[in-house]
């Protein structure tokens, strides 16, 4: 078979001044990295604000399984369709991180002919948005440190330092360190640790800013600590939010790509949905929404993850809202959710199947309680039967209601999803008002009742868990006026509960918050759940292992 790099070498791929004009971008607008990838100007896109928008597509699936889903592939597989049937549309995506890229996961261009191009470039160092995002979380923290060491002038308890590093490249290692070892010239000793980039609140708040004065007013409302009267220190208390921001002056302007078949892609920010919200930048959205008729975007993770956090925190900062939505699913999944051994997953299973089809029913019923329309995207696979497809079918028609439809956009590109496209589009058609659309929860609710409200409603569990110093940090939170912002779940991703075993459509289980995090700067409380980790390990045979250069100096092994 051929592999997705290889699809991906084969593709005669535009000069991108031709993609921004296929996306309505004057040559001045953009800012070329090269010839296939540009940023696209902010000052441009500002003056774009009195335009109309177009429909939003939110992308999402069900829960993440070893055999894979095809999220991204099917968001591209969307955008291309849409362009085919008349539909003018361009896709919004997340960028890659470093750490699934040499971890487990791989790449996140898309695969087979329903890929983000160039595709080497963008799962590496891209434009260099993360390294920027990397360097100002950084600098924070060396800057707090620094402050510190030099008399402590804003009598920072270093037992109340929140403020971690960060680094995109999984290394469990570093999960927990001591800083300032050795002599006293290094600082006084303590212990700290190190999140994956794509967790930084540094990221968030880049993904969330609606402009540059917004970046940097977000930056200087950050929260690394606190005074030994109780009382919180800001980056802005550091003086560290104009250095920040300045590091983050390029980052914060789209990036402009395509897709093998030539639609625009603004790739832009990368949070991951089961640590952080999980959806592409503010801005690359509202760009996409002023551009195109249609815009497509994805949330990372299944929809109790991404899709929840899209419309209960970025829905709320871009002020806007997803019209329809795909879930995305696969037989392989499906199968693997009711019950059957990885290995097991390609051959026939009537049993796991239909097991497995109250997960996708769940995720369906999740997307509607926001006042949604979602329609199911089967991703199919060789192997897969017509009789178990048809089953899938049948049952989201007789026990939801819903249509699925049956995509092929790996082997065959934009023409393998015209029926999906047709699906999204005659939603949007029948729903010219835009009126449903309503968050989970009001923000006006005391912060453990979100919680307890994105726990009861999406995820089926009975109730919620705090610990004593949960709790406790609740209670501060709220005290100090930070009880109007929305939570932000982080959880496992395999599964409804905080138990990554626990497959299927689980109820009466108890979500267990270890742990909560203000991201002030970001507008978030962080709800630590289970064992989730922020900083991720790598598998036993990372995928780095097979990354190498071949005789003639290309990258092989990405995918």
């Amino acid at each position: 078979m051929t592999t997705d790099i290889e699809i991906a070498r084969a593709a005669a791929l535009l000069p991108i001044a031709e993609i921004a004009a296929r996306a309505g971008l004057p040559d001045d607008a953009i800012l070329p990295y090269g010839r296939h990838v540009a940023k696209v100007s902010l000052d441009y896109l500002t003056g774009l604000s009195d335009r109309p928008d177009g429909r939003l597509i939110l992308v999402t699936a069900i829960n993440p399984t070893p055999p894979g889903e095809g999220k991204t592939t099917t968001t591209v597989g969307l955008g291309d369709a849409l362009n085919r049937i008349g539909r003018r549309a361009i896709i919004a995506l997340r960028e890659p991180s470093l750490g699934p890229v040499f971890g487990v996961k791989g790449g996140a261009t898309g695969g087979g002919r329903a890929q983000a191009a160039p595709m080497e470039a963008i799962n590496l160092h891209f434009t260099g948005d993360f390294h920027a995002i990397t360097s100002a979380h950084n600098l924070l923290a060396a800057l707090l440190d620094n402050h510190i060491y030099w008399g402590n002038a804003l009598d920072i308890d270093p037992r109340g330092i929140v403020w971690r590093r960060v680094l995109d490249v999984n290394d469990r290692a570093l999960r927990k360190v001591v800083v300032g070892l050795g002599e006293d010239a290094n600082g006084a000793p303590r212990e700290t640790g190190f999140d994956i980039t794509v967790a930084s609140e540094v990221m968030a708040v880049l993904c969330l800013a609606t402009d540059l004065a917004d970046l940097e007013a977000r930056l200087a409302r950050i929260v690394v600590a606190r005074r030994r009267d109780g009382s919180p220190v800001t980056a802005r208390d550091l003086e560290a939010d104009g250095a920040m921001a300045v590091l983050l002056r390029d980052a914060i302007q789209p990036n402009l790509v395509q897709s093998l078949e030539g639609t625009p892609v603004l790739m832009h920010g990368g949070p991951f949905a089961n640590i952080a919200h999980g959806c592409n930048s503010v801005i690359a959205t509202r760009a996409a929404l002023k551009l195109a008729d249609f815009t497509v975007t994805e949330a990372g993770f299944g929809a109790d993850l991404g899709a929840e956090k899209f419309c209960d925190i970025a829905s709320r900062a871009g002020g806007f809202a997803p019209d329809a939505a795909v879930i995305v699913a696969t037989l392989r999944a499906l199968k693997y959710q009711g019950g059957a051994a990885a290995a097991e997953v390609s051959r026939p299973d009537a049993a796991s199947l239909a097991n497995g089809l109250a997960s996708l029913g769940r995720h369906i019923e999740n997307i509607r309680k926001f006042g949604v329309t979602p329609v199911v995207g089967i991703n199919f696979f060789n192997g897969d039967t017509e009789s178990e497809l048809q089953t899938v079918i049948d049952y989201c028609r007789s026990a939801h209601g819903v249509e699925a439809v049956v995509c092929r956009h790996w082997g065959e590109g934009g023409a393998g999803a015209e029926a999906l496209a047709r699906a999204v589009a005659a939603i949007c058609d029948a729903a010219p008002e835009r009126s449903t659309f309503r968050p989970l929860y009001d923000l006006d609710q005391p912060l453990a009742d979100k919680i307890t409200a994105v726990a009861t409603g999406i995820y089926r569990a009975a109730g919620i868990s705090l610990t004593p110093r949960a709790k406790r940090d609740l209670a501060r939170f709220e005290a100090a006026g930070w009880g109007g912002l929305p939570v932000c779940i982080a959880k496992t991703p395999y599964s409804f509960s905080a138990d990554p075993t626990l497959l299927g459509a689980p109820t009466g289980h108890t979500l267990p918050v270890r742990e909560v995090r203000l991201s002030a700067g970001a507008g978030f409380v962080v709800a630590i759940c289970g064992d989730v980790m922020t900083m991720p390990g790598l598998p036993r045979k990372p995928a780095a292992a097979n990354i190498r250069l071949d005789a003639e100096g290309r990258i092989d092994g990405l995918f």
